[in-house]
Order: C-alpha cells, then structure tokens, then sequence
C-alpha cells in the first residue's frame, strides 16, 4: 500500500457506488448506442495502443459506467469477456434509475435494444423495463413511483403469488 495516501479523497463521482465496468467487442458502437438509446455521455476513453478501446467512461444520468473492448490484449491479458462469447448470456444486470423510463424504453428500442419487459409498474414501487442491448448486457431501467415498506412489499409479493 502506498504510503501518506489517507488525505486522498475518493473521487466523488466513485464515493458511494459500485462502477461497473463491462466488455464489449466493440466499445465504439457500445458507446455510440448509449448516447442514443440512454442520453449517455462519454466522459473520457483510453485508446489501446493496437487499436480499440483500453477504458472509456461514460455517465447514464447520474450513474457511471466503465467499459472497454474484450479484445485488447492490455485488458488483463485476455481475463474479461464479451456477452457473446458466453453464448450470449451475461450473468450481471445493469440498474439505473432515470427520471421517465417509458420515454427511455421507446428511445432504446428505436436505437437498436431488445425489449424483455416493457415498461410496467412493479410491486416494489417502481416503474420497470428490462432490455438486452445490442452488445449482449442486460438493463434494468427503473422510475421511482413510491416508497413502499418491507411489510408491504411481502403483502404484496404473497397477493401476486
């Protein structure tokens, strides 16, 4: 560990999050796609120096999102890998909260994303889609509609099944 770090604050963009950081085979179109589908916007990208993308960052309303080419030979030595190469499953999905998410899901289907549940009020309180993007990952975008308690949301969990 390096010494005299403790005056070194955590960016605050870091502070109180987990960041993803996703594969791609493609980070380019990647990043083009979140710019039209979900009003990304790119923060900065590394470039590889054989070609591709090292590491971008990108923020999805107030939520940041790292992600790079698969296949950059810099990125772990070949350790991360691409939706597609697991056959097309990916164990991770992707939740952001976004002010008005029907106007997301119509936004992201028009840009190129596969809609796996239209948007829908949920028993925990929150307005839902469910999306595949084209890179493979999946993506939870929720509107928050009310706070409901856990008591509540065990009610209603045991009414619905």
């Amino acid at each position: 560990m390096a010494e005299n770090t403790a005056h070194i604050e955590i960016p605050d963009r870091y502070r109180y999050a987990v960041i993803p950081h996703i594969m791609v085979d493609d980070a380019a179109a990647a990043i083009d796609f979140y710019q039209r589908a979900f009003d990304a916007r790119e923060d900065f990208r590394v470039d590889a120096p054989g070609g591709g993308i090292l590491h971008a960052e990108i923020t999805i309303g107030r939520s940041v999102l790292m992600l790079g080419d698969a296949s950059v030979d810099e990125a772990e030595a070949g350790s991360f890998t691409a939706p597609a190469s697991l056959g097309g499953g990916t164990s991770v999905a992707l939740h952001v909260f976004v002010p008005d998410v029907d106007s997301l899901a119509r936004r992201a289907e028009a840009a190129g994303a596969e809609i796996l549940q239209p948007p829908t009020d949920m028993f925990h309180g929150d307005r839902t889609v469910i999306l595949k993007d084209p890179a493979g990952h999946m993506w939870v975008f929720l509107t928050h509609m009310e706070d409901v308690s856990e008591g509540e949301l065990r009610r209603r969990l045991a009414a619905d099944g």
